[in-house]
């Protein structure tokens, strides 16, 4: 018998694909699922199942899966719930290696969801078959172009998985994502967990080669002692970042009408979290900017050295580090004879961290302090700030700090160049050369604390 991760691989890189409910009806989830998996087709073939259309989009239906003669991996069903039950039966004749139920109104729903969603468990129990969802927008792998859900827009391909409960979450995520300069290798949209789960899409990430980062959108973890066991290790070879939903009582009892999850004691999913090593956010803005940093920068220990043009700009870092436990080494003697050797930085006090270098600096100051905060040991990594005066050179600036930070390939460094209009351009080129940017100094310092090695 296959290993759930050996169907999962099959499931996510199928060569027959079926549609059970394929329609061109206009708005459908159905045409949905059809235009995304024709938009990027390869080699892989796309069959139609409807009883009560002769052709689909041009394309011949077949009444059932069950009369198509070719093998099928993967069956997608997208019909109203009720009719569920029978579709997945006939998948289970055909020997699918997978079924994905887009179809809701189950266990979310109600007592008669449930049941409906017993009888299918009960159906898949002796036979090979995997199924993804109910109630879920489907999947998505960028390594081979693969579209098998209803998602508006196709990913940029990156090293990013994204898994959630909530389809809603995930196109806002992908939306929200679309202009920033790292990409998705995996989208898991898991709904209900009647059969497959987190727990068993952690286990197939762990030896995906596209995969080197795990967000998660959560509401309730079903096994949590598994959980805790897979991501403990999974963590140390893999950051996964979680953000989750239904923290008071309030947000339970709405999750357990969104997937029919029931969430448990908040306090419990912290402290698991924090023994499995787990990145924990509490925000979709939070959550981005963690994936993009760790997407850009490597991870390192706790010591940040601060750099800024503005004051103001240094103490809310101060302020933010003191608040998040990032830890501010003092600046040694050796770095402060080697700041002082510096002539482009006479007339700035050398003597502390965070180093102010005026609000006159150049780009020449930026590089001279840079380079020498870095050098530092305890110092693991640097925050760049700059708020835009009459005299400074935002591209410039952006210049120097990448070239530093090609000296450094262990010690992140992360940008608050706090404007808009006037350093676009170089935060663009910041990002494009890996160095992630923050406009303001909170996301900056919340970045770097999720970079930290606990």
């Amino acid at each position: 018998m296959f290993s759930k991760v050996n169907k999962l691989s099959r499931i996510f890189n199928p060569r027959n694909i079926a549609v059970i409910g394929a329609t061109d009806r206009p708005n459908s989830v159905g045409l949905g699922i059809l235009n995304n998996l024709n938009a990027n087709l390869g080699n892989r073939k796309v069959f139609y199942v409807n009883p009560f259309q002769k052709q689909v989009l041009g394309q011949d239906c077949f009444s059932k899966i069950t009369v198509i003669k070719e093998e099928v991996d993967l069956a997608i069903i997208a019909i109203p719930a009720d009719k569920v039950l029978g579709a997945v039966r006939e998948c289970i004749k055909k020997k699918v290696s997978g079924i994905i139920v887009i179809s809701s109104n189950f266990g979310e729903a109600g007592e008669e969801g449930k049941v409906l969603e017993k009888q299918i468990q009960k159906a898949l129990q002796n036979s090979e078959v995997s199924l993804i969802g109910p109630n879920c927008l489907g999947i998505i792998n960028t390594a081979n172009n693969l579209n098998a859900s209803f998602a508006p827009l196709m990913p940029k391909r990156g090293n990013v998985a994204l898994l959630s409960q909530s389809g809603a979450m995930i196109d806002s995520i992908l939306d929200r994502a679309t202009g920033e300069n790292f990409g998705f290798s995996k989208i898991i949209s898991y709904g209900n967990e009647l059969n497959l789960g987190l727990n068993d899409f952690l286990e197939f990430l762990r030896n995906d080669k596209e995969t080197n980062i795990i967000a998660v959108y959560l509401e309730a973890i079903k096994d949590g002692s598994r959980f805790l066991k897979i991501a403990k290790t999974l963590s140390k070879i893999k950051p996964i970042i979680v953000i989750k939903a239904g923290r008071g009582e309030a947000g339970q009892k709405a999750a357990l009408t969104h997937t029919g999850s029931l969430s448990t004691d908040y306090q419990i999913y912290k402290a698991v979290f924090k023994q499995a090593g787990v990145i924990q956010v509490d925000s979709i803005d939070e959550l981005l900017d963690t994936v993009k940093v760790l997407s850009f920068c490597p991870r390192c220990q706790n010591g940040l050295g601060i750099l800024t043009n503005g004051g103001g700009l240094g103490v809310l870092a101060v302020d933010f580090c003191e608040e998040f436990g990032i830890k501010m080494p003092a600046l040694t003697r050796t770095t402060i004879q080697t700041l002082k050797q510096e002539s482009v930085l006479r007339g700035c006090n050398l003597t502390k961290n965070p180093l102010d270098i005026l609000g006159d600096a150049l780009s020449s100051r930026y590089e001279a302090a840079l380079q020498s905060l870095l050098i530092q040991p305890d110092i693991y990594g640097a925050l760049v700030l700059q708020g835009v005066q009459i005299v400074t050179e935002p591209m410039q600036n952006a210049r120097a700090i990448v070239r530093v930070s090609r000296h450094f390939p262990n010690k992140p460094v992360v940008c608050c160049f706090a404007g808009g209009k006037l350093t676009k351009e170089a935060i663009e080129f910041l990002e494009e050369n890996k160095i992630p940017n923050y406009t303001d100094p909170k996301r900056a310092v919340l970045a770097f604390r999720n970079l930290i090695i606990k």
